[in-house]
């Protein structure tokens, strides 16, 4: 089983929200800030409380920013930089950074700019950066490695922000849930009042995130985190559930993404695959072919899940030289898997598991963690993978996996 996270949106979604409910499941106020110490971020502070919406109590998140600080605008490099240079975990940085990279693609899309003129403005770029970041530490912290979806209610009416009054949903929610196709419902009542309820944060989190549907899961733990307004009508919280998910089955199905290029710089074909398994690939080839002419190329293979298709067509005719995609249906039969970190003789080491029928079946150390002890001790890259797998096994062996 896995450790299991599902967002219960029936009322809409926003980072604070996801912070909160967190926080009300069990987080640590104290980790989550000792953690976020590890940001070179100054001018804030975070508290929580607990609070009545509607009917039900829930656990609000806050973002307390000094009025005496000089805030400032902040590009999409700043924050990224800002992410890189921290002290956080690798597996921290990597989705911190690729979550503001969607919200920033979303946000360039809609005002027709250059990504690098976007730009999170002043309070707000503190409040994005504190609730993403925060957020991907709380699931660490949590050791959550699975989340899925309900679909998101769109609200009604409009919303005031730094570029002017816009419509609900605020055109980069729209454009992030275009996106990951995410499914969409109506406000959960006639009665709920005009405004916001899923926040750019909130998409661009869960949408990098889950899967849109409720998962086969055993519930341990049920947290509400509580939105900004108190709605007498409804209860303005976001529910998130824990628990462990089943063994899921082992056919999945996907689509096969392909095109061949014959006239792009080779350079841009790391770049390429980088970006396509940030944006969720399951995976992503190179074939040397020959075409037309008999001249030399490449045939671009991508695996993806259903739901991310169209990010990854976008991405793949934006980046590349191509003008069109095959598209076929594909299915994959995987053994279970997971990851967990184990205390080796040179640090805590994350090791992927191959399970059959509940068991370790297979070992792998994860290659980022080897290769950074490798380097910072001096050893062999093959020393360490070796030390690592032994005292994995050792491990397991002892605990009775």
């Amino acid at each position: 089983m896995a450790r299991t996270a599902y967002f219960d949106c029936f009322f809409g979604c926003s980072g604070d929200m996801i912070l909160g409910a967190l926080l009300d499941a069990g987080l640590s106020l104290e980790d989550l800030k000792m953690s976020l110490n590890r940001l070179n971020l100054e001018g804030y502070q975070i508290s929580a409380e607990k609070v009545k919406r509607s009917s039900i109590t829930a656990t609000k998140f806050s973002v307390l920013i000094d009025e005496h600080f000089h805030h400032h605008s902040r590009s999409l490099a700043d924050i990224l930089k800002i992410v890189d240079t921290s002290q956080l975990s690798d597996g921290v940085k990597k989705a911190s950074s690729a979550v503001f990279q969607l919200l920033g693609e979303a946000e360039a899309d809609i005002h027709g700019l250059p990504i690098s003129e976007v730009h999170f403005h002043e309070i707000g770029a503190v409040d994005s950066i504190v609730d993403i970041v925060g957020s991907m530490i709380a699931f660490e912290l949590l050791k959550i490695r699975r989340f899925h979806s309900s679909p998101l209610p769109t609200g009604n009416g409009s919303v005031s922000t730094a570029h002017g009054i816009l419509p609900v949903p605020a055109p980069a929610t729209l454009r992030l849930l275009s996106m990951a196709q995410a499914p969409l419902v109506d406000p959960p009542s006639d009665s709920v009042p005009a405004g916001e309820l899923v926040t750019p944060t909130g998409a661009a989190i869960v949408t990098f995130l889950a899967n849109f549907k409720r998962p086969d899961m055993t519930l341990d733990k049920v947290g509400y985190g509580a939105g900004f307004k108190d709605i007498s009508s409804w209860p303005n919280v976001l529910r998130i559930w824990l628990g462990e998910e089943k063994e899921i089955s082992n056919d999945e199905s996907l689509v096969l993404l392909e095109t061949n290029i014959d006239d792009m710089n080779p350079q841009i074909c790391g770049y390429l695959m980088e970006k396509l398994l940030a944006e969720k690939a399951a995976d992503v080839w190179f074939t040397p072919i020959q075409m037309k002419k008999n001249r030399p190329a490449i045939m671009l293979s991508v695996l993806a899940p259903l739901q991310f298709e169209s990010r990854l067509i976008d991405i793949i005719m934006q980046e590349t030289s191509t003008l069109g995609i095959r598209v076929s249906p594909a299915s994959r039969h995987i053994a279970q898997r997971d990851t967990v970190e184990v205390e080796t003789s040179l640090g805590r080491v994350r090791v992927k598991l191959k399970l059959l029928s509940g068991k370790i079946s297979d070992i792998s150390p994860e290659y980022e963690d080897c290769r950074r002890i490798a380097v910072e001790r001096s050893i062999p890259l093959q020393e360490v993978l070796r030390i690592v797998e032994v005292e994995s096994r050792q491990f397991f062996e002892s605990n009775g996996s």
